[in-house]
């Protein structure tokens, strides 16, 4: 198995992406820290994930504040003893729309579980990796920080600061051997779907969408959970710094 005895956090774990990586990840033997906000979705996946031979916890907590950080990482080392791998997949947009109809709070809810989770992580990770000696950081960001789409400006400005901030956050903590890569999704089948097309989830509409990605379709969880275990894997020990859009060719 790829992730024998290794100890993951994934954040936003209850469902969609973060569901198709901890399972993945539990596949592949990992010990899998489930975060999520809502606790119906994390504890019935760390149920699944257990009937399934796996193990997992459920740690419910917001990503966008330094207390539930320090929560979640005290409960991974109390359950595990340590902790290898952090999936920073938990992140929320506002409605496609036009861009003067966004309210300040939207805006800043975004930011604050997109970004800021970002810097929350960093703050209670890297020290744990540090005193072990290395450790591997994945953000799950998306191609609308490459190659934006009208209508969600501030969810793409988002994503494009957590691709930026992690590319810089991998030259600066490669001494301490932690690694830091990207999985940019393309507009997949997930709960937000309805909020990034900014209309009802009908299949005329979803083929409005699926008509700007070359391999006609959008990406899935399995998609994204096989790109981040070959990312957390020793098989990538030299690689950091880099972002993998899963988008069907999308940003070609």
């Amino acid at each position: 198995m790829r992730l024998q005895g290794k100890v993951a956090i994934v954040t936003g774990g209850g469902s969609g992406f973060g569901e198709g990586i901890s399972k993945r990840f539990a596949q592949e033997g990992a010990k899998v820290i489930v975060n999520d906000l809502k606790p119906e979705g994390g504890e019935r996946v760390t149920s699944e994930i257990g009937r399934a031979g796996g193990q997992s916890k459920f740690v419910e907590g917001d990503v966008s504040k330094d207390a539930d950080w320090a929560k979640l990482v005290k409960a991974t080392l109390d359950a595990y003893g340590k902790l290898d791998i952090v999936v920073n997949n938990a992140g929320t947009t506002h409605r496609n729309q036009p861009i003067l109809n966004v309210t300040e709070e939207q805006f800043d809810r975004v930011y604050a579980v997109n970004v800021k989770s970002l810097f929350w992580s960093v703050r209670n990770c890297v020290p744990v990796f540090r005193k072990q000696g290395g450790g591997v950081f994945i953000t799950i960001a998306s191609t609308a920080g490459v190659r934006p789409r009208p209508g969600l400006t501030w969810y793409n400005g988002s994503k494009g600061a957590a691709i930026l901030a992690s590319r810089s956050m991998a030259v600066e903590l490669a001494p301490d051997k932690i690694r830091v890569c990207v999985v940019n999704p393309v507009i997949g089948e997930t709960g937000l779907l309805t909020e990034f097309m900014g209309v009802p989830d009908t299949p005329e509409n979803r083929a409005k969408f699926v008509g700007t990605i070359p391999l006609g379709r959008m990406s899935r969880p399995a998609d994204i959970a096989n790109a981040c275990l070959y990312l957390a894997s020793d098989e990538a020990e030299f690689i950091t710094g880099a972002c993998i859009e899963v988008d069907g060719g999308r940003c070609v």
